[in-house]
């Protein structure tokens, strides 16, 4: 398909968790999501154990999708076996644009991405107070976050896309157990993209958590982690549709529609 003069199509999926021998099971499902989109988002947990093999089983079943534009972020399973560069280089050869704290444009649509980290939710975040080794752990969390505003602080395309792995919101983990909140995502990446305007937020990791969800101040946010899309609407990614940069006459009157 091409883009129409209406509307930009992406669809959307995480947690593929690309195994070794994964060959030949995951190209229809890209060749699937090219057929019906102009833009494959993939947030993160692209790999199993994040080892080489498993990259370059995915490169290859991404082939499928190849005349698409393809942007994603990595998640924590691709950090796993410690060859988390050599993962990286492996999916950028293949035509993945990955981000971390940088940001993609296509289609006139901004994409800032970066893989989020730990931490909870409202008045349970964890706060950095007590052993460093509890400061390390709330430092990481604010630092991925102080990414992603840097990246959201410098698109200036009509449509603003925010990516990443771990969960911005607690809406979009509930399913979950409670106790395994913390370990999902954080308040952190949602005060970011309440600071700057982003017209949707996509984000995996939380296999058992809800569809959607929104910020505080309104911002959608989809959990679009493949086991969850199978288990809810018996697909493997999920398609949204943008209205094309030149049908709009203000940035006031853009909006988003989500086809489940």
């Amino acid at each position: 398909m091409t883009t129409s003069s209406r509307t930009i199509k992406l669809a959307a999926l995480a947690d593929i968790h690309c195994r070794a021998g994964f060959h030949g099971k995951l190209a229809p499902i890209f060749a699937q999501a090219a057929a019906q989109a102009d833009i494959l988002v993939l947030c993160g947990d692209l790999t199993d154990f994040g080892k080489p093999e498993e990259a370059h089983v995915l490169a290859k079943e991404l082939a499928s999708a190849a005349n698409r534009s393809i942007v994603g972020v990595l998640g924590n399973h691709d950090y796993e076996s410690n060859h988390v560069d050599e993962v990286r280089a492996i999916l950028r050869d293949a035509g993945v644009n990955l981000l971390d704290g940088d940001v993609y444009e296509a289609h006139g649509v901004g994409f800032a991405g970066v893989k989020g980290f730990a931490g909870g939710f409202g008045e349970a975040m964890l706060r950095p107070f007590g052993e460093p080794s509890l400061k390390a752990f709330v430092h990481e969390a604010i630092e991925e976050s102080l990414k992603l505003e840097c990246a959201l602080g410098s698109l200036r395309t009509p449509h603003r896309i925010a990516l990443t792995h771990y969960a911005p919101i607690e809406a979009t983990v509930i399913g979950e157990r409670p106790e395994i909140f913390a370990y999902l995502g954080t308040s952190r990446l949602e005060e970011t993209l309440q600071r700057y305007p982003v017209h949707m937020a996509f984000h995996g990791h939380a296999h058992h958590g809800t569809l959607e969800g929104r910020t505080g101040r309104g911002v959608p946010v989809y959990n679009v982690a493949l086991p969850l899309l199978m288990r809810q609407l018996h697909t493997p990614f999920r398609i949204f549709e943008l209205p094309a940069v030149e049908e709009q006459a203000s940035e006031t009157l853009m909006q988003e529609h989500a086809i489940g």
